[in-house]
């Protein structure tokens, strides 16, 4: 995959080894495989059967790596999906600038790519697991960047990214900017903060067997609004498994409409950005902008 930012630093095999070697030598006769992923902040690597590296290659994702070390381990037991569990902490060295991590691997592929998965279970399974997340007890809990995923204050650039999209002929700017005024419109959450994962692409689901198994790449995580999470729902649902994830999760009808406003940003944010570097990523954007147009305007 070509770069997508300028400050991302060059990671292959060699150093891997090198960091496994002197850092944690008891697994250095295990094989690395690159993991093939559309992330755009990390490489994975597998190590071992039962093992996997994730490393950072831009300085803002390394620092989300103390923030996972610290509270996945916490989480995972709590929550009906498999999460990753990080089994070592790595250090910066001469070779590496960052902090990175060992992980349980997770097996499953994810539901950016495997388009055979059910998607009334995969609903009704990701409500359970944001309905366990946001019950988990929040003392000390660090806020998430996207703690507030409809803000007033986005609303030029949101505006702008429509506007750019529109001229270029990839969306009709009217009902996007509908349904982006309807989220500005609605009530703001009030309440205390809640456990989010920040960032549920399809790309970070993982399904086994077309089954919902896993939820990975929690860098994003942290205390915010739910309505943050609620981004599957038209990113990767249709309008029957829809109604199905929203009875899980028991969005209020506020949060349930940021939420699909945070779905058109996000997804605007993806096609402006991605569609030439991560043509994935800019496919669930482009759904995304389809799906909660489509939703807005059934319901206008």
């Amino acid at each position: 995959m070509p770069k997508t930012h300028p400050d991302e630093i060059d990671i292959d095999r060699a150093l891997v080894a090198g960091l496994i070697e002197k850092q944690f030598p008891q697994w250095a006769h295990l094989p690395i495989v690159k993991v093939a992923s559309d992330g755009t902040d990390n490489a994975m690597y597998r190590l071992g059967d039962d093992m996997a590296v994730r490393l950072p290659r831009l300085p803002r994702a390394a620092e989300m790596v103390i923030k996972e070390q610290r509270w996945l381990p916490e989480l995972a037991p709590l929550l009906p999906l498999a999460i990753p569990v990080p089994l070592a902490a790595g250090m910066p060295d001469d070779e590496y600038p960052y902090p990175w991590s060992v992980y349980r691997w997770l097996a499953g592929m994810d539901l950016a790519h495997d388009s055979g998965s059910n998607l009334e279970e995969a609903a009704v399974g990701l409500g359970q697991f944001l309905t366990a997340l946001q019950a988990i007890d929040t003392t000390g809990g660090p806020s998430s960047a996207r703690a507030t995923p409809v803000d007033p204050r986005d609303d030029g650039s949101v505006r702008s990214t429509i506007g750019y999209l529109a001229a270029s002929g990839v969306i009709d700017a009217e009902p996007a900017i509908g349904v982006w005024k309807a989220a500005l419109a609605a009530p703001a959450w009030r309440r205390s903060p809640l456990w989010i994962h920040g960032d549920l692409f399809p790309s970070n689901l993982l399904a086994t067997n077309g089954l919902l198994t896993g939820v990975i790449d929690f860098g994003l995580l942290g205390l915010g609004d739910p309505a943050c999470d609620m981004l599957p729902a038209w990113t990767l649902l249709t309008t029957g498994s829809r109604d199905l994830f929203r009875a899980e999760s028991g969005a209020d009808d506020a949060t349930w409409v940021r939420g699909r406003g945070w779905a058109l940003s996000a997804g605007l944010g993806a096609v402006r950005v991605y569609r030439v570097t991560n043509p994935v990523l800019a496919a669930a954007g482009h759904r995304a902008i389809a799906e909660t147009i489509a939703d807005y305007q059934r319901k206008c």
